[in-house]
């Protein structure tokens, strides 16, 4: 049986993030913002995207001089209601912030905002920047395109990221309704907890190098990291039948809002390398909006309005078997709730790369 998980205060292990972020030569403000946006994910129990890819993602870049520690954002395009941010190849974490709040401060004035962002980098949890239009009583959503892991519907090489969505809407006294999914069938985080318990994936996640279904979890992650064929499936799975397609198309449409109106990189042109195989700057895509909700009908009858429907959904006839229909996010809130109060739950490799960055660092012990 392998070691439990260690529970870390959620204070405690921001702290530390920011830390390394300082220690990278990141700006106090901005190690201050990617801290945050990965301790919420850990917090909501999104813990793919959280803590765990310290240093497989953000550390590893900067570190490289990948990814800039400082670095200035600009925008290349403007109307009242739109704009086109460049993320000068920095911390997508920060960068997807600047232009959520932009698009906030474009529907402050103008009842909606659009802001697409060309030349960034891995951004984290979708939900975070939807969510932050709850603050301001907007709709919030936010979506990404990424390197790409997932098969087209029918094709057997990865030609599209997993390319998330999220929908983040206020309500009156329950929580608020919130939306946040790969358009793969699972993100590739999942793999990355998959393997970090020893567990073998479900059929029908992932294909081997073959383009058979695989439930190896360490080979269709190679794969995957290594670019050796084969990949995630899209949400619906393999071919048409269960909707596959669908998901496909979900996939597509992310990738023309956050690549193609931004003048992004698109499809496999996310991952590019030079003629030597050494990685490039990926030039993601990101797309966020905000929308007032007094633009279309007075809030307080909204929010009236969508707490009637939350509790119709909530208090409606459930499966033989089943104690509760839950509502987007609810999970998320909850979750959040209790590893406030007790912590949060780090799988030991976690715990072990983030003592790894310590020492490497010469950072006080983070646990």
């Amino acid at each position: 049986m392998g070691k439990p998980a260690q529970i870390v205060d959620a204070n405690r292990l921001k702290s530390f993030c920011i830390q390394v972020f300082e220690k990278l030569g990141v700006a106090p403000s901005d190690a201050q913002i990617a801290s945050d946006v990965l301790v919420s994910a850990d917090l909501r129990g999104v813990d793919s995207h959280g803590v765990a890819r310290l240093s497989r993602y953000y550390v590893k870049y900067l570190k490289q001089g990948m990814v800039p520690a400082r670095f200035e954002t600009q925008i290349v395009h403007e109307t009242p209601t739109t704009a086109v941010m460049d993320g000068g190849a920095g911390l997508g974490l920060v960068v997807a912030h600047r232009a959520m709040e932009l698009a906030i401060a474009k529907a402050r004035k103008h009842y909606v905002g659009f802001v697409a962002v060309r030349n960034s980098t891995h951004y984290g949890m979708a939900g975070y920047y939807a969510m932050m239009a709850l603050k301001h009583d907007m709709i919030g959503i936010s979506s990404t395109n990424a390197k790409a892991i997932v098969l087209p519907t029918l094709g057997r090489d990865p030609m599209l990221g997993t390319n998330p969505i999220s929908i983040a809407v206020p309500a009156g006294q329950e929580r608020p309704f919130v939306l946040d999914m790969a358009t793969s069938i699972v993100p590739q985080g999942k793999l990355e907890v998959y393997e970090r318990l020893g567990k073998p994936i479900p059929l029908g996640w992932a294909t081997d190098e073959k383009g058979q279904l695989t439930t190896d979890t360490s080979r269709a992650l190679k794969n995957v990291i290594e670019r050796r064929g084969g990949g995630l499936l899209p949400l619906g799975g393999l071919g048409e039948e269960m909707g596959g397609h669908k998901g496909y198309g979900l996939a597509v449409a992310v990738d023309i809002f956050s690549g193609m109106l931004s003048g992004a990189a698109y499809l496999a042109l996310t991952d590019p390398v030079d003629k030597t195989g050494r990685p490039l700057p990926s030039n993601l895509g990101h797309f966020f909006g905000a929308f007032r909700v007094d633009g279309f009908r007075p809030l307080s009858e909204f929010k009236a309005g969508m707490d009637d429907l939350i509790r119709r959904l909530r208090d409606s006839s459930k499966m033989k078997g089943a104690s509760r229909i839950y509502i987007h996010g609810e999970k998320e809130f909850e979750t959040a709730e209790q590893r406030r109060r007790k912590g949060i739950p780090l799988n030991p490799k976690v715990v072990l790369d983030l003592q790894n960055i310590a020492k490497e660092l010469r950072l006080p012990a983070p646990f």
